[in-house]
This record gives C-alpha cells, structure tokens and sequence, in this order.
C-alpha cells in the first residue's frame, strides 16, 4: 500500500514581487500543501517573497527550498525563520542543504565540512526553535557562546533537509522531520530510500517520521512538445551539474554530458540546449501531458514519497500547468 502523497510547488523569485505572491495564491487555491521558495543572492530575497505570501495565504505551508548555513549564521536563520512562522500563523518550514559550491565561490566562500556545517545547523535549530535559546554550543563548523531569541515560535516549524549523496541522505533520515531529493526518477529514489531508511534506524527511528519530498523538475502541458521546450534549459543545468556516479546511474556517459557543460560555461545556450538528448530529459524531468506526468509520479510514490514537489520550470507557463496539475493530476493522489 502506498503511502499519502502531498503537493508542493517551487518558485524561483526572478519576476517582481506581486508576480511571485500572486502564483503562491494560486497554489493555494489549486490546494498545494506546500510552497518552497529558492534562496540564491541573484534573485529577489527569498524571506521577503516568503513574508508577502504568509500576508496573502492562510493555508499554504512557507520556507526557503533551500538555504544553506554557510551565507548567515545559523542562529539568524532560525530567528528569521521563527519570524515568519509568527508572521504566517505557524505555517514555516525551513529547508536547509549545504549550499552550492561554485556559488559559494564567488563570493570568497569556502564550503567546510559541509555535512558536518548541516547536522550543527541542524542541532542550532532545533535547540532555538524549542527553547528559544543555545549556549556553549562549540562544534566543528559553528560555536555559539550564548543566544537567544525573545519571542517564540508560533507552530511545530519542521526542518527538511536537502539531500543527494549518500551521507546526507542518511543525516535526513536521521535529523529531519523531512528530506528533499532534487530527482525525478524512480531510480534515484530507490537509491535514496536505502540511505535514507538507514539514517532512519540508526536514529532509532519510523519510516512515518521523516517525510521524503521528490523535489522534481517537472513541465506539464498539454502538448508534449511545449512541455519538452520549457523543460530542456532546466535539464541542461542539471546534467551539467551533475556528478559521473548520478549520470551512471540513468546510462548517461560523461562523454555525452560534457559538450552541455562546456557550451553553458561559454554562454552559448542554443548548443548546450541543442545537445539535451531524450535519455536526459527522461532522467532528470517528469514532463508532458496530464496524464503522462500523473503515471510518472504515481511510479515514484511507490518508492515511499510522501511529497512531491513541482519544481521548475513547473510548465511552459506557470499558472496554466499549476492548474491543468490541479484538475487533472492531484486528484488522482487524493
């Protein structure tokens, strides 16, 4: 028997303000449970997206998908994110990963001990979001001497945590009331689970415990071909990010996968566009119709999901995907 599915959708806030708020209105009005909104300098600020949506929801759950510990201290975050959950009626959720490393690069930021950097943030979160305060809290990453908030947070505020690889994927299972998997296959997921359920029992532990969010490229529309248009600039990101071992996975060579890289490293779109092959979209994307995308996820909830999130592009145009998804793939999962 499979488990609940819930739905979220991820925005990346790039468009002004009022376009973003207005999407998220309408993922509570097309009854998404969740909404995750991406945390990168170049975008607008993510808590300021997040607070204009906890003004204008009152259902919908809110965080950051995700924020890493490595650009604002731990402590912050939690206060910021205790913030919104007063703001937002006890509707936060916080998801933190380890941050992306060429990003972090540019700004002179070096990565350490990345997962080490999660599970402390993780232990500071937890410490302030449940006493309001931590002191003497001398890790390997971060040492708090002493904090504290004065105000407390409004709801039960649970921590997802982002995972790939298998030692944070075990972390997740271990620290985090929920884990997000940026996949969009059911191979990956099976990979993920193992790791996952073995964080799970090592902590002692249930499966029902920790909620695994397939945190998905995803492109619905009606016709095939515009579904595909919009999801091929995503999946060339993806492939030329993605390390050997991922690519191995789904049959990919890094033969094959280089040229995108490379072409995008240049700037050259249309080439590393032009190089996307069916195999990658098939791998790192659910697209198409309604109904080729319900099959698709219906497949990945039999590997134990009990969140799917439409991630970007979300469709080649967000509003009419998000409710052609509405009408005619979440009522297959209620």
């Amino acid at each position: 028997m499979t488990s609940m599915l819930r739905f979220a959708v991820e925005f990346v806030p790039q468009e002004a303000y009022w376009q973003t708020t207005a999407l998220g209105i309408l993922a509570e009005k097309y009854g998404f449970n969740f909404c995750w909104i991406t945390d990168h300098f170049n975008n607008r600020s993510v808590y300021v997206v997040l607070s204009l949506l906890a003004n204008y929801t009152d259902e919908i759950m809110l965080g950051p998908g995700v924020t890493n510990p490595y650009l604002i201290n731990p402590v912050q975050t939690a206060s910021t994110l205790m913030s919104l959950d007063n703001l937002s009626g006890g509707r936060a959720i916080l998801g933190i990963g380890a941050g992306d490393k060429i990003t972090l690069n540019l700004l002179g930021i070096e990565r350490t001990k990345p997962l080490t950097a999660v599970k402390e943030s993780v232990k500071i979160f937890r410490s302030i979001f449940d006493s309001g305060k931590i002191n003497g809290f001398k890790g390997k990453v971060f040492t708090v001497e002493k904090a504290k908030v004065a105000f407390e947070k409004t709801g039960e505020l649970p921590i997802y945590i982002g995972a790939q690889g298998p030692k944070m994927l075990q972390l997740a299972g271990s620290m985090g009331q929920g884990v997000l998997v940026n996949a969009s296959h059911p191979v990956d997921f099976k990979f993920a689970s193992k790791q996952i359920n073995k964080g799970i029992k090592e902590a002692n532990r249930k499966p029902k415990d920790v909620d695994v969010a397939a945190y998905a490229s995803v492109s619905v529309d009606k016709k095939m071909e515009k579904a595909t248009k919009a999801a091929t600039p995503v999946v060339a990101f993806i492939v030329a990010g993605s390390p050997p071992v991922v690519l191995e996975r789904h049959g990919i060579s890094p033969e094959s996968a280089a040229p995108i890289g490379k072409a995008l490293g240049k700037g050259d779109f249309p080439a590393a566009f032009g190089a996307v092959t069916d195999e990658m979209l098939e791998a790192f994307c659910i697209r198409g119709t309604p109904k080729e995308c319900t099959e698709k996820i219906a497949a990945l909830q039999k590997t134990g999901i009990t969140q799917f999130v439409f991630g970007s592009p979300i469709g080649p145009k967000k509003r009419t995907s998000m409710e052609l998804a509405s009408k005619e793939i979440l009522p297959h999962f209620k």
